[in-house]
C-alpha cells in the first residue's frame, strides 16, 4: 500500500489505510499525509493476529461504509461477507498460493484455504498478481481475476557496497523458509565461496537452523557475508545493481517484488526453474533446478562471464520497465476501483 494508496491520492480518491499499533509513524518522512490511517485492535500472535486485525478493520470500514474497500490477503476472505451485506463492493488481491507454502502447518493451510474459498465467494472483484494465479483461481476455484502484478523503481547510479567490487559477488535476498530455496543455496554458497564473493540478505525472523547454518558459513569463510535484515532501501537496491549473479530461489506465490526490483535493477538474474519466475523474466534470465550443485554452477558461470551479465542486465531492465513499474500497477488499481464504484452507483439508481 505505500505506492497505490498516494497513486489513489494523486487521482483524487479519498484515502483510509487500516493498521495495526505501531504499524505508522507520524515521523516517518515516506508518509504522503493525503492518507488517512486508521489503527483497530487485534490479538498478537502468528496464528490469528492478521484474522483479528482483519476482522476489527473490517468492523469499522462497516461502519464508515466507503465506497469501495481494497482488500489484501485471502485470510481476510472471512469477513468479506460483512462488506457485501453492507453494499460495499470489494477488490481483493488474492496473493499466493498460501496453502502451499512449507512455513505453514495443517491448520494455517487449512485456514488460508478456507479464506480463498470465502474469497472466492464473497470477493466482488479479484486480483492475481501473476496470470498463473489468475488461471489457479479460475480452475480451483471457478472465479476470473484480473491480472495485476506488483511493480518497483529504477534507481539511479548507486555506490558499490564497500569491500565489494561491481559484477565480482553471488546476492541472495529472501526470507529464511524452505520454499525460498534457502537450504540448498547455502550449500551452494559454499562451493562459490571458493572461488567468489557471496552476499546473502535475510533471516527467518526468530532465528533457527537456517540462521545457525549461515552464521557458521560466515564465519568459516571470509567470502561469505552475511548482512541480516537490510532496512536501508538504498543500500539494497545497491547490492542489486552492482551484483554479478542475483540468486532468486522463491518458489510459490505469483510475482514476487523481489524479483521486480532486482530487474529494474540490471542485475542478472539466476532463478529457481518455476512458472511464476519464468512467466516473469521470460528470456531475461537464467533457470535452474534447486539442487545445490546445479545453482552453484549456474551462479559460477555467469560470474566468469561478463558479457553474459550485462546482456541478462539489459533485458531484465527493459521487461520490467515495459511491465512492472509502480505507475503502471497503481493505474490498473485505480481504473479496477473506479469500476467498481461505477458498477455500485449504477446497481444503486435501478429502480
Amino acid at each position: 500500500m505505500r505506492k497505490i494508496a498516494p497513486a489513489l491520492a494523486d487521482a483524487g480518491w479519498d484515502v483510509t489505510v487500516y493498521g495495526r499499533d505501531g504499524s505508522t509513524r507520524d515521523d516517518d518522512p515516506d508518509r504522503d499525509p493525503r492518507v488517512r490511517t486508521r489503527i483497530t485492535g487485534g490479538v498478537e500472535t502468528k496464528s490469528v493476529s492478521t484474522l483479528s486485525y482483519g476482522f476489527t478493520a473490517v468492523l469499522d470500514a462497516v461502519r464508515r461504509r466507503p465506497d469501495a474497500v481494497l482488500v489484501m490477503n485471502v485470510a481476510n476472505g472471512f469477513w468479506l461477507p460483512l462488506l457485501s451485506l453492507r453494499g460495499i463492493p470489494s477488490l481483493v488481491n488474492v496473493d499466493g498460493i498460501e496453502w502451499e507454502r512449507a512455513k505453514w502447518g495443517a491448520l494455517a493451510k487449512f485456514v488460508f484455504k478456507s479464506g480463498a474459498r470465502f474469497t472466492a465467494r464473497f470477493g466482488t472483484r479479484l486480483v492475481g498478481d501473476a496470470r498463473e494465479i489468475v488461471r489457479r483461481w479460475n480452475s480451483e476455484f471457478g472465479r476470473d481475476a484480473v491480472f495485476i502484478p506488483y511493480g518497483g523503481e529504477e534507481p539511479g547510479d548507486l555506490p558499490v557496497e564497500e569491500g565489494l567490487q561491481h559484477r565480482r559477488y553471488v546476492l541472495a535476498v529472501a526470507r529464511f523458509v524452505p520454499e525460498n530455496t534457502i537450504s540448498e543455496f547455502i550449500d551452494a554458497a559454499r562451493l562459490v565461496a571458493e572461488e567468489h564473493d557471496v552476499v546473502i540478505v535475510g533471516s527467518s525472523g526468530y532465528g533457527g537452523e537456517f540462521d545457525e547454518r549461515v552464521e557458521r558459513l560466515a564465519a568459516e569463510s571470509d567470502r561469505v557475508t552475511w548482512l541480516g535484515h537490510v532496512s536501508d532501501d538504498k543500500r539494497l537496491l545497491a547490492l542489486w545493481q552492482h551484483a554479478g549473479a542475483y540468486f532468486h530461489g522463491h518458489s510459490v506465490g505469483g510475482t514476487n517484488p523481489a524479483l521486480v526490483q532486482a530487474m529494474l535493477c540490471g542485475a542478472p538474474i539466476v532463478a529457481r526453474d518455476t512458472v511464476y519466475n519464468r512467466e516473469v523474466l521470460e528470456a531475461s534470465g537464467e533457470f535452474v533446478q534447486p539442487e545445490p550443485g546445479a545453482i552453484a554452477q549456474a551462479l559460477s558461470d555467469l560470474l566468469s562471464d561478463p558479457a553474459r551479465q550485462e546482456s541478462l542486465s539489459t533485458s531484465a531492465r527493459d521487461r520490467a520497465r515495459q511491465h512492472y513499474t509502480w505507475e503502471g500497477v497503481c493505474r490498473r488499481y485505480e481504473e479496477e476501483l473506479a469500476s467498481l464504484v461505477d458498477s455500485r452507483r449504477s446497481w444503486v439508481r435501478e429502480p
